[in-house]
């Protein structure tokens, strides 16, 4: 019987605009494109390919000089029609122009019996060329693993409380053999005395997708975000402290993984959910990673003046119009009312004693907390505010579920203290982690990005 933790701290940010358990499939994107942004840690990249080039699913396209092994692949087949570059000729993104049916590399192809009787090598060596290596990442960090240093353990989530997250119940429906395969050989890969642990959640009904999972350890964890996120569910499980390694993958990685070895073929597709107040029609589409958004929300909005998001409103990467891309390890599509516009200082200000708008320290919004849990937000992207003093409020350590303290980390890092940051925590966290300490911040204050230059601090160290 699996255990339940139940944790207090965090805050569910419920926004308008779930996504209809509806999918919409055959709308193919005319361009797909691989950002080098979107795999944090990346040295410099070694480009295999040149505009002009034909290129199947599967394809190598550039790979990491620091973790030469590690190859990017197309996710479709298609031309190589640009490859972007920005100052100094920094590599951007590698741009295909998609065909209409899909041609894919072929990769060895084995039976579930056979599976049980793959060697390490082999079953490395495939993930590696065939494009499913960078699902696995690595903590401390949140890079890309290193294949050659074994893991102290493996941890998957089970589902994502980030606001308006997709439900893995509904796109990966019908995966259950790939996913146990995936489980199976990334255990095999990491040594299988490696427990892999699968986290579910408490609250929600029998899982259909991981009810029948084997090789796993499995958690269930209780209460508001972040309780989704996998370095809460590391810290409750299996803490991680200066030297170790934890892998962690999604479980659309191991279907990926899975399909490798059962189909031959690296499958770039990938159900997506469009969501967010603006958002005509919310719900699921097929596409591709890395696709062109265009199609998925031209039509489909309320408005023009809005902010589209590739993932979450906590941690997604703004993007730049609907000509823009999706991030590679993106599963949603947020679209939010810009927030431009000026508010009125006593009637919608942070005075304002408006109940219709959601507020964590009820500074604003102050009757907000009578709405219920149930009520749902629209909110746009106003800071309502701007940078201003970093000051000792006590908040963050309400919204972070860990044995950390995060805003002594976060001064720690802008103080380049690199032993007070290894002594508050930054091993066991990520950006994810900490971006709920950045909505609620009342200075302002770029939490996220902060993080991430202590974490290079030390990478670097």
């Amino acid at each position: 019987m699996s255990d339940v933790i139940k944790l207090k701290k965090g805050f569910d940010i419920n926004l308008a605009g779930k996504a209809e358990k509806k999918l919409t499939e055959g709308i193919m994107p005319d361009t797909v494109a691989l950002k080098f942004e979107d795999f944090v840690g990346m040295g410099r990249p070694k480009i295999l390919v040149k505009e002009g080039d034909v290129v199947k699913s599967g394809t190598p396209l550039f790979f990491d000089k620091g973790l030469d092994t590690v190859q990017y692949v197309a996710p479709l087949s298609g031309e190589v029609v640009e490859v972007k570059r920005g100052e100094k000729r920094k590599a951007l993104e590698v741009k295909i122009l998609a065909d209409k049916t899909i041609d894919y590399v072929e990769f060895k192809k084995y039976t579930v019996s056979e599976i049980s009787g793959i060697s390490r090598e082999a079953a490395l060596a495939q993930m590696l060329q065939g494009g499913v290596w960078p699902n696995v990442l690595q903590r401390p960090f949140g890079i890309v693993a290193n294949p050659e240093v074994a893991p102290k353990a493996i941890f998957v989530s089970g589902f994502d409380s980030h606001p308006l997250a997709p439900d893995y119940e509904f796109t990966l429906k019908g995966h259950e053999q790939y996913l146990q395969v995936g489980i199976d050989l990334l255990k095999k890969v990491a040594g299988n005395k490696v427990e892999l642990h699968l986290s579910l959640n408490a609250a929600a009904e029998a899982s259909k997708l991981f009810g029948g999972v084997k090789n796993a350890q499995i958690h269930k964890f209780e209460g508001p975000h972040p309780a989704g996120n996998v370095g809460v569910q590391i810290h409750h499980v299996s803490p991680i402290g200066r030297g170790d390694v934890v892998w962690t993958i999604t479980p659309y990685g191991l279907t990926q993984i899975g399909k490798l070895f059962l189909e031959g073929k690296y499958d770039g597709s990938k159900v997506v959910a469009v969501v967010g107040s603006e958002v005509q029609n919310p719900h699921y589409f097929k596409t591709f990673i890395g696709a062109e958004i265009s199609k998925y929300v031209k039509n489909n909005l309320k408005q023009e003046h809005v902010r589209i998001v590739s993932g979450n409103v906590l941690t997604g990467t703004k993007l730049s119009g609907i000509n823009d891309y999706l991030g590679f390890y993106d599963s949603q599509l947020t679209v939010l009312p810009e927030g431009d516009k000026a508010r009125f200082f006593l009637t919608d200000g942070w005075m304002g004693l408006v109940a219709s708008r959601l507020s964590f320290h009820r500074a604003f919004g102050l009757f907000s907390f009578l709405n219920g849990k149930n009520k749902e937000y629209v909110l746009d992207t106003n800071n309502n505010g701007e940078e201003r003093a970093f000051v000792m409020t006590g908040a963050f350590e309400k919204v972070v579920p860990m044995d950390v303290l995060p805003m002594h980390l976060v001064k720690a890092i802008l103080a380049n203290d690199y032993d007070g940051m290894e002594s508050l925590g930054i091993y066991e966290v990520v950006e994810e982690d900490l971006a709920l300490c950045e909505f609620i911040d009342v200075s302002k204050q770029p939490i996220q990005q902060i993080l991430r230059e202590g974490i290079e601090m030390i990478r670097e160290a």
